[in-house]
């Protein structure tokens, strides 16, 4: 295995690329067979080279999620033809419309080890700045031909005290609150966002999206992947608000269009509503768990790592400004601020008293239990829909009904949802007043939305409230009074 060129120079014309491609009457270089550089390189899909210098060439392969950080990970590695000896110091663009178009940049380089070196397994030793240790390269099902290989590292991991990337950890809740907390010195305040949370995995230049539910939600915005590119080989487990925006601040109604999307849809949306995810925390750092560490360490960290992009960026936190940040969430018309105690440590799936939010605009989740069909322009749709809030008891109090924020597109999906859901008989536990009741279509109350009101009447009715959409994100026996 190794020493041909001849597919190499195949597939490169020298007068359009500035990669090096040796004339077909050079003469093999003869070097050490120690030396070995691994390029990141961002192609149509962001890879790491690893080339080992064997027999005048760099024999080389392409791994898509970088070398394995830890003995227990197996990693495609796809064997790419033979490289000159010349490209181990290349790093450039390579123009588009030839092999291989795109950035390349030298991620590590140095010297290593043969254990073995057959045409079926390759094991080595690295020794780089970035890289330690001994990896197997090895054909996939065996001996034979074709290009399909993996690679696993053996023995030790990265470091003594490494920690694999979990798949995901649950989100900390912040506590609603009238006013913000004082003193506000041993405190730190952001910007409260109208979107839903997320959780970020990122590995090997992949990005996976989990909602707050534990919910595989990566295709419904596809437009976040470039976030995997900027990081690279970085793992790293991110939180965050994922929001739409109209005329600069961010819209729930707008974001609606996304939540609901498939895959299919959402590719063709990302033109038309395209959403942002805004970081706000760090919980898993390159092997080493962070959600022990105070939220000022944290944060540190999470700056630390650049993140900005057209569709992702780390908004601003403001230690001890609670007052101005309040104000100015209020002059641009935000949903107000969340305030996190600097010695706070991340509390995986728990609402804790050490983050606080305080809204400005009244909201209010509550459980669908039954709709009243419309009249005139709404006919054959949604009219009204019948809302309640959880007891401690598990029943379903009714909590009024709610007829206005809803465009056509809203109104045409909760009819088919509503639709599949009908019931014969209430399934609210008080009672609904007669003129609501009447021509009501019972539902099971599996679904929860969010409503903007008022202010709640003596009779534990939701005044003058507004739709503002369903909440896929939350279940039903989360709901609760004042809660969000």
């Amino acid at each position: 295995m190794g020493g041909d060129l001849s597919e190499y120079r195949r597939k490169r014309d020298p007068g359009r690329t500035p990669e090096p491609v040796p004339g077909d009457g050079s003469v093999l270089p003869r070097g050490g067979d120690d030396t070995f550089v691994i390029q990141e390189h961002h192609a149509s899909r962001l890879h790491w080279d690893v080339r080992l210098e064997r027999g005048g060439v760099l024999v080389s392969w392409a791994v898509p999620k970088g070398l394995p950080p830890e003995p227990g990970t197996i990693r495609l590695a796809v064997r790419t033809e033979d490289h000159p000896l010349e490209y181990a110091s290349f790093s450039g663009v390579i123009p588009k419309g030839e092999y291989g178009a795109g950035e390349m940049v030298i991620w590590d380089r140095g010297r290593y080890e043969t254990v073995k070196w057959s045409d079926r397994e390759v094991d080595v030793v690295l020794h780089g700045a970035r890289v330690e240790g001994e990896f197997v390269f090895f054909r996939r099902g065996g001996a034979g031909g074709g290009k399909d290989w993996m690679v696993r590292r053996r023995h030790e991991a990265v470091r003594a005290d490494w920690v694999p990337l979990p798949e995901w950890v649950s989100p900390m809740l912040a506590t609603p609150a009238v006013e913000l907390p004082g003193p506000e010195s041993g405190w730190a305040f952001e910007f409260k966002w109208d979107g839903v949370r997320a959780i970020a995995r990122v590995e090997g230049g992949r990005v996976r999206l989990t909602s707050r539910l534990g919910n595989d939600v990566t295709g419904t915005y596809p437009e976040l992947q470039g976030l995997g590119e900027q990081l690279g080989a970085t793992q790293v487990l991110l939180d965050g608000e994922i929001v739409a925006l109209e005329g600069g601040r961010p819209s729930f109604g707008a974001l609606q269009r996304r939540m609901h999307a498939s895959a299919a849809q959402a590719r063709r949306l990302v033109g038309r509503t395209p959403v942002t995810f805004l970081v706000f925390d760090v919980l898993h750092l390159d092997g080493s768990p962070t959600v022990e560490l105070p939220y000022e360490r944290r944060r540190v960290l999470l700056e630390g790592l650049g993140l900005r992009g057209a569709h992702w960026l780390t908004p601003r936190a403001f230690p001890g400004a609670g007052a101005e940040v309040l104000a100015a969430s209020r002059e641009q018309g935000l949903e107000g601020v969340v305030a996190k105690r600097l010695d706070s440590r991340y509390v995986p799936g728990q609402r804790s008293p050490q983050w606080v939010k305080v809204t400005s605009v009244v909201t209010q989740e509550v459980v669908v239990g039954g709709w009243r069909p419309g009249v005139g322009k709404r006919a054959g749709l949604v009219g009204s829909l019948l809302l309640g809030i959880p007891d401690a008891a598990g029943g379903l109090v009714f909590a009024g009904s709610v007829g206005t924020g809803f465009d056509r597109a809203e109104l045409e999906r909760l009819t088919v949802r509503l639709s599949g859901l009908g019931v014969q008989r209430s399934p609210f536990g008080s009672e609904v007043p007669r003129e609501r009741a009447r021509g009501a279509r019972w539902v099971r109350p599996v679904l929860v939305g969010e409503v903007a009101f008022r202010e709640w009447t003596a009779d534990g009715r939701l005044r003058f409230p507004t739709w503002r959409g369903l909440r896929p994100d939350r279940e039903p026996g989360e709901v609760r009074r004042g809660g969000g």
